[in-house]
């Protein structure tokens, strides 16, 4: 049960929380705007394209920085509350300093739950439409697919390979098509010089077909000069969009990376850097909060603005961290679970020394 000295600072937290979220999300709106203004004007994005855009984009964006948010509208009001000597006054009242946290605790729990389902459901659908609008307007001849030596697994027994695609003509060139039988032996193997998907028969067009298979120790030759086929997979399966993790929820998302699993997809670390980070975030609201309570509950010189500072900064080294821990898990062989866990992990350790240190 909540007492009185819970929802006084609950209240507080939560009411800085979303006015933190009222001012710099604006902020962030017209500081995108700014920058990509000229660009808008210059390809004529329709008004109402915009306007959806940026409401994608304060999901997308807001999303990834309510963390950050949480972490310094915390220090914001705690600072506000030592500077008052008000934690004083609840301690020397016999309140522990853990049962002190225990609102800061509650807070940081509703927050890691608003997190959790926009992340894991509503974000995903608010991606589609920004990163479209990026790519359509932004990034206009910039590179959304990878687009050559694609290899793909489709089964256990087929396997395709395309030197280069070209997503816009849905062409792929020097293709190749190879059927292992049960007992993992190439059965057929089928080349061409490139295979087109065409939309109006929904058949693929392949040039300078050719068909080998081994039947009895002879080797069988097909060749035809074109050849108009159908094929398990779909055109787009080549080679997915690059943010295409980052628009599936929960559920797709666990789904798609079994079957790019399976597939032997080159950058399937990527995609599951993309679901560990949707669990971590939640976790970083606590870690956070632990940090911003321990900073903050202590009254020191130069009050409010020495403590802003001081969080500002560890916000910066967490984005940092968490930045190159990322990158290294798609570059490299890099665990993707360490990579989005050792941030976590080095600012929980960081937090539970404050906190020690702000007990005293």
């Amino acid at each position: 049960m909540l007492t009185i000295l819970d929802k006084y600072i609950l209240k507080r937290y939560l009411i800085t929380f979303l006015g933190m979220l009222l001012l710099f999300v604006p902020i962030g709106i017209m500081a995108n705007l700014a920058e990509k203004v000229g660009k808008i004007i210059d390809n004529e994005a329709p008004l109402a394209e915009v306007i959806v855009f940026y409401g994608n984009f304060t999901l997308v964006i807001g999303n990834l920085l309510l963390p950050i948010f949480l972490f310094l509208s915390i220090i914001f009001f705690t600072s506000k509350l030592a500077s008052n000597t008000e934690i004083v006054a609840i301690l020397s009242s016999g309140v522990s300093y853990w049962r002190f946290l225990r609102p800061y605790m509650i807070g940081a729990s509703l927050v890691a739950i608003l997190i959790f389902f926009m992340g894991m459901f509503i974000v995903p659908n608010a991606s589609i439409g920004y990163n479209e609008f990026e790519y359509k307007y932004f990034k206009k001849g910039r590179q959304v697919q990878q687009t050559t030596n694609i290899f793909n697994q489709l089964n256990d027994q087929d396997y395709i390979y395309v030197s280069s695609f070209d997503p816009d003509r849905a062409i792929g060139y020097n293709f190749t098509y190879e059927h292992f039988n049960e007992d993992e032996v190439l059965d057929y193997k089928i080349s061409a010089a490139n295979i087109r998907w065409v939309e109006k028969d929904s058949i693929y067009r392949l040039t300078s077909y050719k068909k080998r298979k081994i039947r009895n120790g002879i080797e069988l030759v097909e060749t035809k000069r074109r050849l108009d086929t159908v094929f398990s997979f779909q055109i787009d399966d080549l080679t997915p969009v690059s943010y295409v993790a980052d628009t599936k929820n929960l559920f797709e998302l666990n789904d798609f990376i079994d079957e790019q699993r399976k597939k032997g997809a080159a950058n399937i670390n990527s995609y599951v850097l993309v679901k560990y980070k949707r669990w971590a975030l939640p976790v970083a609201a606590f870690v956070l909060t632990i940090i911003a309570v321990a900073v903050s509950s202590v009254k020191r010189r130069g009050g409010m603005g020495v403590n802003l500072a001081f969080g500002i900064g560890v916000a910066f080294i967490y984005i940092f961290f968490d930045k190159v821990f990322g990158t290294l898990a798609e570059q490299s062989g890099f665990s993707p679970l360490l990579a989005v866990v050792l941030p976590n992990l080095i600012f929980g350790v960081v937090g539970f020394y404050l906190l020690q240190k702000a007990k005293r």
